[in-house]
């Protein structure tokens, strides 16, 4: 059965480094991605277009690339955390959280008993076809399961201590756009103010043993947070990545 590869990485306090990915329903991507040194992409749900045959699609070949896939749930609803993970991701995103009572519950949902409450679905093809009894796919999955907490807004980093203190959280993924929206700065993602909410974030994950990280879009970004302590780092997405590399070609030949 696969073993998350990225979670045991984060808890060796290894920079591990991802992308965004939801807009070319393309499986090879992942391939892709994984062979460019990629260690994670997520699948991005709540403002991509995939359905739930993409999701699966796309993870199946993520696992077998070696590329783990993270889903980004559209929000915390039990149905959408528990597909996503049956239809292979390797942990879940949550977007959007500033209560830690919701998010307490939502934790629950991505571990089968006595963990959390996700109900058993499991195929062969999910376990890769091993011969594994009930406890011991339970094991493997519930040990395996990546959590990763999205702080997006000014009130969720006003809490960040309570939501940190909720157990089972691997990573957290500052979300920077909604943030610079929530603090008055849209857009401005190096501004005093943005720097210093992240900072506070990246603190609070550090004291509450949680792996800190956040989305970039530019290399720019990424490099000055990851000088900066933030280990689950992203940076562009496939689309961004295309269009960035393609307009560099296109004015160079112009």
């Amino acid at each position: 059965m696969t073993k998350n590869r990225v979670k045991q990485a984060l808890k060796e306090g290894r920079i591990q480094l991802g992308t965004s990915f939801g807009q070319f329903r393309c499986p090879e991507i992942s391939r892709l991605l994984a062979a460019a040194g990629f260690h994670w992409a997520f699948i991005d749900t709540e403002h991509g277009g995939f359905g739930v045959e993409t999701v699966q699609d796309v993870c199946r070949v993520a696992n077998l690339a070696g590329l783990c896939p993270l889903a980004r749930v559209a929000e915390l609803q039990y149905s959408l955390i528990t597909r996503a993970l049956d239809c292979g991701a390797q942990g879940v995103i949550f977007p959007r959280v500033e209560e830690p009572a919701l998010l307490e519950r939502a934790v629950s949902w991505t571990k089968f008993p006595p963990a959390g409450i996700r109900g058993y679905g499991l195929t062969a093809m999910q376990t890769d076809y091993e011969s594994a009894s009930f406890p011991e796919v339970i094991g493997h999955v519930n040990g395996n399961t990546m959590v990763v907490l999205q702080i997006e807004t000014r009130r969720a980093v006003e809490a960040c201590g309570e939501l940190l203190s909720v157990p089972g959280l691997d990573a957290v993924m500052v979300g920077p756009a909604d943030l610079s929206i929530s603090l008055g700065v849209p857009g401005e993602f190096q501004h005093p103010t943005m720097v210093e909410a992240m900072e506070k974030v990246r603190d609070a994950c550090i004291e509450h043993g949680v792996a800190p990280g956040t989305q970039t879009r530019t290399l720019k970004l990424a490099q000055f947070w990851k000088e900066r302590g933030m280990r689950f780092l992203g940076c562009s997405s496939e689309t961004g990545m295309l269009f960035e590399r393609a307009r560099e070609l296109a004015s160079q030949l112009a």
